[in-house]
């Protein structure tokens, strides 16, 4: 073998799973078509991250969280209403205050400036990772006892296992003939950072608005991160515009609640859309964060499900590894999928079925929506489950997740 694990994708939830498994004692090389000097750039995609205290966790686990929260804003409470543009939010608040919870804040917000960097010197300092930047993963063959993957220079490497975190649209996931469920929300998120006059306190804000839900997100200082949910076609209009004119739309949505606000960086599009692998196994090949699931933004689950992938998937080939199994055989493999799979699926459900229900203006379901945020707000019990849920700690957690080693 040339190395235990050959990963497609050099992303986040790549390089994350990357050190885990190198921090174990397996060897992995991370094969990606993006230049090295292109992901280490800063403000690389525009976003920011909320990470929920399991995925905290798992980065604590690869030795990078005490760094990353000296510039991470914790989450202190989390806001959600309904609301239309110029009225403001419905008086009917469903708040989530992180002293309901022993473990502290929710999660905390982390820019992907600071995060990618984080990742890419760990892996650069790992003797046991070997790195091919610029080159694409063509054709992959599974046999009996190992994997044989071709590079785009021509270069032919062979494994125990090879791991798919090439992105929703994976080349290995199509390779393999793994189908999928997919469809577009006809929805475009606009995303930037802005600052603001008032202090935020760490409060989270999702606004439900008819066309998608508006997300403010604290940042450190007095900025924050929005995630602005539009119909595409009016998302390709308001993003054409200046910053002056975007700015002039945002406001009415935003509202005044921050005091007066400007732009503090670049702005992105990203369209929305849900895709979920029928599989994510197939002979010597696991699929891991977008390639075996990609969920609306709504509840801010895409990064935090991906690192679950990591912990479970690390998790399965470390035990393994070190029960001298076969890392790459199905049985082996099926074990992350049994894992991970059921988990995926309710959150693709429940996310779109979430977008669904808040993305329309119809009467009566704003109704239903006003008296059940109300419902949920004077139900301690309940409303501390959806806590313990969203911020990753239920269900069978993955050491890595729960804070012990590997």
């Amino acid at each position: 073998m040339d190395t235990n694990v050959v990963i497609a994708g050099g992303g986040l939830n790549g390089a994350a799973l990357a050190l885990a498994l190198a921090g174990a004692g397996l060897s992995v090389t991370i094969v990606d078509p993006a230049a090295a000097k292109a992901r280490m750039r800063e403000g690389f995609d525009g976003r920011s991250y909320a990470l929920a205290i399991a995925s905290q966790r798992v980065l604590g686990g690869l030795g990078l969280w005490q760094d990353l929260q000296k510039d991470g804003q914790p989450i202190l409470e989390i806001k959600v209403s309904d609301g239309r543009a110029g009225e403001g939010p419905s008086p009917f608040v469903l708040e989530f205050d992180h002293a309901e919870l022993e473990e502290g804040p929710m999660g905390s917000m982390v820019e992907d400036r600071n995060l990618r960097p984080a990742l890419l010197a760990a892996l650069e300092a790992e003797s046991r990772i070997s790195r091919i930047d610029g080159v694409s993963l063509t054709d992959h063959t599974a046999a009996d006892g190992s994997v044989s993957v071709t590079l785009s220079n021509g270069q032919v490497l062979t494994a125990s296992c090879l791991v798919a975190a090439d992105g929703r649209e994976s080349p290995t996931r199509l390779r393999a003939g793994i189908g999928r469920v997919v469809w577009s929300y006809g929805q475009t998120a606009l995303v930037c950072a802005i600052e603001h006059e008032l202090p935020h306190h760490g409060i989270a804000h999702q606004f439900f608005m008819p066309a998608g839900p508006l997300a403010v997100l604290p940042l450190k200082g007095n900025r924050c991160s929005i995630v602005w949910t539009e119909r595409t076609g009016a998302a390709e209009e308001i993003n054409a515009l200046d910053d002056a004119g975007y700015l002039d739309v945002l406001r009415p949505r935003f509202g005044s609640f921050l005091g007066e606000i400007s732009l503090a960086g670049a702005r992105f599009t990203y369209p929305l859309g849900l895709s979920l692998a029928h599989a994510f196994v197939a002979p010597r090949l696991a699929l891991l964060g977008d390639a075996a699931h990609a969920v609306h933004p709504i509840a801010g689950q895409g990064l935090n499900a991906g690192l679950r992938d990591v912990a479970a998937l690390a998790e399965v080939l470390v035990d393994a590894h070190r029960r001298g199994e076969d890392i790459g055989r199905p049985e082996v493999l099926e074990r992350y999928q049994l894992w991970r799979r059921f988990d995926a699926t309710a959150l693709a459900i429940a996310t779109d079925g979430f977008n669904r229900l808040f993305s329309n203006d119809n009467s009566f379901l704003r109704l239903g929506r006003d008296l059940g945020l109300a419902l949920v707000n004077h139900a301690p019990g309940l409303r501390r489950g959806f806590m313990r849920e969203a911020a990753g700690l239920t269900g069978t957690l993955p050491r890595l997740a729960e804070g012990r080693p590997l």
